[in-house]
């Protein structure tokens, strides 16, 4: 039997002065608060109640052990209400993992909107490109771009972002035209070493999934870094368009070969089972969906502006990974 409840039922007695009105309080049968109360005094290995046909009364352990019982349930459930008022108010420590360059670009903003709604909440960003265990490491969410590997955990779908081949004005000028995939084959590339699909990116040609070697002189484990050397000339960088849309739109980089698309990523928020979940978690789940949506799809000029889509991806049924984190 729960010890708690023995207890209870124990005051419950002892304020009542019989079994029989103490069942009334406590929900129980006669019989139950009996049983109740006869467990406990053999775990305690002590007699709490005198016992006649007409009186229940308490002997002298009963009354010392009384007024300790009395201030451990009252302990108890003031600690139940204060948990439970956690867990429903907007207040405490957010843990969030994520990869560093979505991260770097997006999730600050994110968070700093979300602390001036909640200003009772406290945010711990963590950015990395190495997988995060949310419940080893003590995570309360993380939002991860592309395949998801732990099927344990709860996702929500939030947005999607496309894979654009890019690159600056002036390498087209120098190394082009680049009409196809296969154009992207013998010139320099940088290579984004956080990416799963290697020395080889794939592109739709003809409605099929074909993966185009490309010549990296350079890799690197950084997508900002890749930008960074593509517009300064470099080479051709192949990174997420949540990434590299801004440097498209205002023409630092251009698209290529964009009648043969790449793929599409998923962006996911993932968390723990939700049954439990804290309100300042869904809370912060919705408010990133939110931010999300309102920053639209990054895949063409109209990035930046504030709007709500729908899109389906271009093919499901090939997976590229960028961190999982």
């Amino acid at each position: 039997m729960d010890r708690l409840e023995m207890m209870r039922t124990f005051i419950a007695a002892a304020d009542a002065g019989s079994f029989s009105a103490a069942a009334d309080r406590v929900r129980l049968t006669n019989k139950g608060v009996s049983k109740y109360v006869a467990a406990l005094e053999e775990a305690l290995g002590v007699r709490l109640f005198n016992r006649s046909t007409r009186k229940l009364s308490l002997t002298e352990a009963g009354h010392h052990y009384l007024e300790g019982a009395r201030g451990a349930v009252e302990a108890v459930e003031v600690l139940e209400a204060s948990l439970k008022a956690d867990q429903h108010a907007i207040r405490g420590r957010l843990k969030i993992a994520v990869s560093n360059t979505f991260g770097e670009l997006h999730m600050g903003d994110i968070a700093r909107v979300f602390c001036e709604l909640h200003p009772e909440v406290t945010i711990d960003l963590h950015h990395s490109d190495r997988y995060v265990d949310l419940v080893e490491e003590g995570f309360d969410l993380a939002v991860r771009i592309g395949e998801l590997l732990d099927s344990s955990m709860i996702a929500k779908k939030v947005g999607l972002t496309e894979m654009w081949a890019v690159a600056s004005p002036a390498f087209i000028e120098k190394h082009g035209p680049f009409r196809t995939p296969d154009d992207l084959q013998n010139v320099p590339a940088i290579r984004d070493a956080n990416l799963r699909a290697g020395a080889f990116w794939p592109f739709f040609v003809d409605g099929r999934m074909r993966r185009i070697a490309i010549n990296s002189q350079i890799t690197v484990n950084s997508a900002r870094t890749c930008v960074r050397l593509a517009i300064d000339g470099v080479g051709i960088a192949h990174e997420p368009t949540f990434v590299v849309a801004p440097m498209v739109a205002d023409g630092r980089l251009v698209r290529l070969v964009p009648e043969h698309p790449s793929l599409s990523l998923d962006i996911n928020i993932i968390f723990p089972d939700d049954r439990h979940l804290p309100t300042k978690t869904r809370k912060m789940i919705d408010h990133i969906a939110a931010e999300i949506a309102a920053r639209g799809d990054w895949s063409d000029a109209s990035y930046g502006r504030v709007r709500t889509v729908n899109r389906t991806p271009v093919d499901g049924s090939i997976s590229l990974s960028l961190p999982s984190s």
